[in-house]
């Protein structure tokens, strides 16, 4: 009689090792690997030809090339961050710090996706009782809803088997489990084993399945790495629940693009959409502050304006202190020092904080020069107009370089009721420049500084 065989997992990186080891060899990662029972398979369970199924290997000119089938939640902002709307047969990702919005967010697209289809909502968090408390407050309550209370996965496929829903929504994975395991709910091995069958239910029969994962302390999706390769879409639902606003990204996404975010305001009534994320991360904006600056940058195909916060003070120890928030720390010190260098400006003797308000995160070179305008503000403390916009890229000698989609971040700027805005000077002459806004062309961020202040 074949014996289990015993392998261990990387939380981290999902790389499978025959020993326990203090360290990941794959990762590098301490103290991630986890224990799994592996069981041999039964005599007489592999699959032949006869008994898989119609699935057969086919040459690549006879496979079906046409589109996808998507879609609408009925969500503008999640169906942005999934690249136009839900995918049949798609398995989708969604995880994010308990009491954030997942379920919220799930149990408010159900009005849109009954419409037309048959929806079966797991919840292995919360009984039947609880779902239609909370339904009732969300104001969902179509006809094509079938809520199941059930963390047994033998029991939720029989209840896929019996209703045959179009779209299958898990709450959450981490408390499904598998009987032939004989690890705890939540563990690596049942993680991945429910994944799997929920991925091969979602692409036998066509299942649009949404599964909710929760986060742990490092801001990883519990369980192992491997299960954000198994699914099609990885959403992260990110925010501090002490706030209102939440933002939804995209980490992964096979059917799209994963440079769009979403972002929705928590109310009584649940979670409600925000189309204009420039106006809300722009309020209660200070007026005649030193130390700030508004750029424009580019989250997907959207622009979305950002308000940029420098404080630069003397410090009070042998090493000034620098630290970022919503922004790259390594980019954070290269523009210090080359503020330093090109502007005259001893920051080197100073501790310098920067912030990106409301949350959210810049990548991309185009915030460089309004970060070095706000440190620049910060230092002279003088006041940079409140309705100045600054875009471009910093590079190491001071020059200010071009940025994409400069026509697109220009018409946000105007439209948000700013009337000045300093860009760079090459790649300028063919633009097309709003008739209520005036800019201005610059070279480097010596002309930058004396013409935002």
């Amino acid at each position: 009689m074949a014996k289990n065989k015993t392998v261990y997992f990387c939380t981290e990186c999902g790389n499978e090792s025959p020993k326990w080891q203090g360290r990941c060899p794959g990762c590098g990662a301490w103290n991630t690997l986890q224990e799994h029972m592996e069981k041999p398979a039964l005599p007489g369970r592999a699959k032949t030809a006869a008994t898989a199924g119609q699935r057969q290997p086919k040459p690549l000119a006879m496979l079906d090339s046409g589109d996808e089938i998507r879609f609408s939640t009925a969500s503008g902002e999640l169906d942005r961050v999934l690249g136009g709307g839900a995918v049949a047969g798609s398995l989708v990702l969604v995880g994010g710090a308990p009491g954030i919005g997942k379920s919220t967010l799930l149990l408010q697209i159900c009005n849109a996706l009954c419409a037309g289809r048959t929806v079966l909502y797991v919840s292995g968090e919360e009984s039947e009782k609880q779902l239609k408390l909370r339904s009732q407050r969300l104001g969902v309550a179509p006809e094509g809803l079938y809520i199941f209370s059930e963390t047994r996965l033998s029991d939720i496929l029989e209840a896929v088997a019996q209703i045959q829903p179009d779209v299958l929504i898990i709450d959450s994975i981490q408390t499904v489990y598998c009987e032939e395991n004989e690890s705890s709910p939540g563990s690596v091995s049942q993680v991945k084993d429910c994944t799997m069958a929920l991925m091969n239910l979602s692409k036998s029969q066509g299942i649009t399945v949404f599964v909710v994962g929760h986060i742990n302390k490092d801001g990883n999706i519990a369980g192992p790495k491997v299960l954000e390769h198994m699914v099609d879409c990885v959403l992260y639902f990110e925010g501090d629940p002490n706030t209102a606003y939440r933002l939804l990204r995209a980490a992964k996404n096979r059917f799209g693009s994963t440079n769009e975010i979403g972002v929705f305001e928590m109310r009584d009534c649940g979670l409600v959409e925000v189309p204009n994320p420039s106006q809300m991360l722009l309020a209660g904006r200070p007026e005649n502050a030193s130390g700030t600056c508004v750029s424009c940058v580019m989250e997907g195909t959207r622009p979305i304006l950002a308000e940029v916060q420098a404080l630069v003070s003397k410090t009070g120890f042998n090493v000034p202190r620098r630290t970022a928030d919503g922004f790259d720390i390594n980019r954070a010190a290269l523009l210090l020092a080359v503020t330093e260098k090109r502007a005259g400006m001893k920051l080197s003797l100073m501790d310098a904080y920067i912030n990106v308000i409301g949350g959210l995160r810049l990548d991309e070179p185009g915030a460089d020069l309004a970060v070095v305008l706000a440190i620049a503000s910060s230092y002279r403390d003088a006041v940079i107009p409140g309705d100045l916009a600054a875009i471009g890229e910093v590079g190491l000698t001071g020059e200010i370089r071009a940025v994409s989609h400069m026509d697109q971040r220009l018409q946000e700027v105007a439209r948000l009721g700013f009337s000045k805005c300093v860009i760079p000077r090459f790649g300028s002459e063919k633009l097309e420049i709003p008739a209520n806004l005036t800019v201005y062309r610059v070279r480097n961020i010596r002309e930058a500084i004396e013409t935002a202040m």
